[in-house]
């Protein structure tokens, strides 16, 4: 059980690879879904999307629900108001509301503190930077560290699915996890899941340490050296798993 949306076509990735090479079967499913903001709950924290000249964008989510609010509240957003996103695609995915000008956008290179370099020339500007309940702190730390006059601004909670009809959680023998929000889920559908020999992956040091925290065994994980991305980390564990099987 993997807790990601289904993909379009599992042959052309890696779990199909993973699939015809070990004969293993891969179902999945959302742990998590997103709720938005309202607006006039965005009123409440005095967020005014007026006041801002350049808005943070550290996911598409944030962009949808950046331009969603936008709607909401009736606001045009200028074709002044610069835009500074974690990463190409996201800068990218810019172009289903905004005409892309490169003059306008910025982007950095998946890490933070890439992107806060790029911030960092345009300190003149009013940051809007847009996020979800569980974002890190670090990305508001580093901001107010640099000196930078921004407001974090909520858009979009992650709730737990309900998954209660439509998964038996006791029929996988591997559960694998993005984020700790879908631990929680695990939690919330299933109180009297019961581990045992389900081996449980977590991908990130925050889901990682959601599930040993949540008194579940950690069988494996990914990042690593040798394991950069959760495939090859279930891959080095089922390889692994079959070799102890043939010393039996």
């Amino acid at each position: 059980m993997v807790s990601q949306p289904q993909p379009t076509d599992i042959t052309k990735t890696p779990y199909g690879d993973l699939s015809k090479k070990y004969g293993v079967n891969f179902t999945f499913e959302k742990f998590i879904k997103l709720e938005g903001v309202t607006a006039s709950e965005l009123r409440q924290e005095h967020v005014k999307l007026p006041e801002y000249t350049a808005v943070i964008l550290s996911s598409r989510n944030a962009v949808d629900h950046y331009f969603r609010v936008a709607k909401e509240m009736r606001y045009n957003v200028p074709e002044t108001m610069k835009y500074f996103c974690i990463n190409e695609s996201t800068a990218l995915y810019l172009q289903r509301y905004v005409q892309y000008r490169k003059r306008k956008v910025f982007y950095g290179n998946q890490r933070f503190e890439d992107l806060l370099e790029l911030i960092k020339k345009h300190k003149d500007e009013k940051y809007l930077y847009c996020c979800s309940d569980i974002s890190s702190d670090s990305i508001p730390e580093q901001l107010t560290e640099a000196k930078i006059d921004f407001t974090k601004a909520v858009m979009f909670r992650t709730v737990s699915a309900d998954l209660t009809k439509t998964l038996k959680i006791d029929d996988y023998d591997m559960l694998v996890f993005f984020s700790p929000a879908g631990i929680e889920s695990l939690k919330t559908n299933f109180p009297k899941f019961k581990q045992k020999e389900v081996a449980i992956g977590g991908f990130g040091d925050a889901t990682c340490q959601a599930i040993t925290d949540a008194g579940f065994r950690l069988d494996f994980h990914a990042p690593t050296e040798t394991a950069p991305s959760m495939t090859m980390a279930i891959e080095e564990f089922v390889a692994a798993e079959i070799k102890k099987s043939k010393k039996k």
